[in-house]
């Protein structure tokens, strides 16, 4: 424990934090998972589908949670697997 009054602060705050962004990228890998499996299945709706994961992509992105390069090559994965 800091015996600084201001790191003590600053070590709350980053963990508040830290808890953010691995919820944030939780709920993106769980957004993904959901979007690939369905884009195996027959007859599946490959436009809402693709819509949902680049929405899950770009807010993550906003949020930080990810960079905007890796949510761009992640989108352009998606998108590869849904025209195939």
């Amino acid at each position: 424990m800091p015996n600084i009054k201001s790191q003590q602060k600053r070590d709350i705050t980053s963990k508040k934090a830290n808890a953010a962004n691995r919820a944030n990228r939780s709920a993106l890998r769980t957004s993904l998972k959901k979007a690939n499996a369905a884009l195996v299945q027959e007859g599946a709706d490959k436009e809402a589908i693709v819509a949902q994961a680049f929405s899950a992509i770009d807010k993550a992105v906003r949020k930080g949670a990810i960079k905007r390069n890796t949510g761009d090559h992640r989108k352009a994965a998606i998108a590869k697997a849904a025209n195939k």
